[in-house]
C-alpha cells in the first residue's frame, strides 16, 4: 500500500503560553540530561519542536486524523507525544533507552499530561528484515532486542491513527517501510527533518485500474 504525501496548511502563529512554558522547561531538561551523562546515547539528538507542534495543530485543526491514537517512535524526551497530548491527543511513546523513559515519565508527571511511555523496541515482531534490508548495522537502536513495547501498551501498530518519527539520516526508508507495513490503513506517519522540515504521508489502498 502506498504512502501518499497529505499537504498542511501551516500557520506559525505565536505558541500558547502553556505550551511555550512547556517547551521551555523541556529544553533545559534536556540540555541538563545531556550534560550530566559521561557517555552520550546513540541515536538521541531533539528534533525541532516548535514547527512540529505547528504541525500537529494544524492536523489537529483541520482534522485529517482519522481518530484521536497518538504514538511517537524513538520517543526520546518524549516531547512531542506531550504536545500531542496538550492538543487532546491519546499519547503513547515507545523509547529503546530507560533513562530516557524515566525522564519522559518524569516531566510528564510534572505536567499532568497522560502519556504512556515504554522502554522497547519500536520495530514491531516481524519487522526485523525490513529493517535488515533498509537500515545500516550503525543504527544500532533500530536492531536492539527488547521486550515487545507494543504488548507493554497492550496495543499495536494498527491501533494508531497518527505515528510521528525524527530519523536519522539513513533512516528515512526503514520508517516509512515499517509504517507502510504495519500501520492502518488511513493513519498518517509525521516526520520532521531539519532539512526538509516536517512531512506528512497517509497510508492509502492501491486503487486497481480495470482495462477494458
Amino acid at each position: 500500500m502506498p504512502l501518499i504525501d497529505v499537504p498542511l496548511n501551516i500557520r506559525e502563529r505565536r505558541l500558547p503560553r502553556d505550551v511555550a512554558e512547556f517547551l521551555k522547561e523541556a529544553d533545559t531538561r534536556i540540555q541538563d540530561f545531556i550534560a550530566e551523562r559521561k557517555v552520550r546515547i546513540s541515536g538521541f539528538v531533539p528534533s525541532d519542536f516548535e514547527p512540529v507542534f505547528h504541525a500537529l495543530d494544524a492536523m489537529a485543526e483541520n482534522e485529517l486524523a482519522t481518530g484521536n491514537t497518538f504514538c511517537e517512535w524513538g520517543s526520546g524526551f518524549g516531547v512531542v507525544a506531550m504536545l500531542a497530548a496538550l492538543l487532546e491527543f491519546e499519547c503513547y511513546g515507545i523509547e529503546i533507552e530507560d533513562s530516557l523513559v524515566e525522564a519522559s515519565r518524569k516531566l510528564a508527571e510534572d505536567f499532568d499530561l497522560p502519556v504512556d511511555f515504554v522502554t522497547g523496541s519500536l520495530v514491531p515482531t516481524g519487522g526485523e528484515p525490513i529493517v535488515e534490508q533498509l537500515c545500516s548495522r550503525d543504527n544500532v537502536w533500530l536492531f536492539s532486542n527488547t521486550d515487545d513495547a507494543y504488548d507493554q501498551l497492550g496495543m499495536a501498530p494498527n491501533d494508531f491513527d497518527v505515528i510521528y518519527a525524527f530519523p536519522w539520516p539513513g533512516e528515512e526508508a526503514v520508517i516509512a517501510a515499517l509504517f507502510d507495513e504495519y500501520a492502518a490503513v488511513g493513519a498518517l506517519l509525521l516526520t520532521f527533518g531539519h532539512i526538509e522540515g516536517v512531512r506528512v504521508r497517509r497510508k492509502v489502498v492501491r486503487v486497481k485500474q480495470n482495462r477494458y
